[in-house]
């Protein structure tokens, strides 16, 4: 029973007081000067780069306005940088695969936003109120046996 309080007694001892202040937030920057992420979206994962720059976005060696044609998946892309208001400050470098368009689209804006709090944590208060730091966790539901797909099922014949 004692060897039970003393090790709470311990545990007291390692909590931090109120009156000490809560340790800066370090950055997460590689050699030459990048953030690195990865972002999901149902099937689709990103791997980010993002640094300070001129706004240029690069997805898998291409222009983002020409590998995302349409202006909806330019604007959830573009979502993260209008949140914090600072359009056209970083350059983002990135890769992704799987899903289609939408879910890649998603992915990105997922691995920038965790990038660009890597780069600056205090961005990460901003982000958090927009929701672009959680992962959306809906994903396609499985197709069961005995129907046409996940849900629908074949067509009912009297005869």
């Amino acid at each position: 029973m004692t060897a039970a309080i003393k090790a709470i007694t311990e545990i007291e001892a390692l909590r931090p007081r109120k009156d000490e202040p809560a340790p800066e937030p370090k950055t997460r920057v590689d050699g030459k000067g990048r953030a690195y992420a990865t972002g999901r979206r149902k099937d689709a994962a990103a791997r980010i780069w993002v640094r300070p720059g001129k706004g240029k976005i690069t997805i898998n060696g291409r222009d983002v306005k020409e590998y995302f044609a349409r202006p909806v998946l330019q604007m959830i892309v573009a979502q993260p940088f209008q949140v914090i208001a600072r359009n056209e400050q970083y350059d983002v470098e990135g890769t992704v695969s799987g899903g289609g368009l939408s879910g890649q689209a998603g992915a990105v804006k997922h691995g920038i936003s965790r990038a660009l709090t890597y780069l600056e944590p205090d961005l990460r208060s901003p982000l958090k109120k927009a929701g672009l730091l959680t992962r959306d966790p809906r994903a396609v539901e499985r197709k069961k046996y005995g129907r046409v797909k996940a849900r629908r099922r074949f067509q009912f014949s009297k005869r």
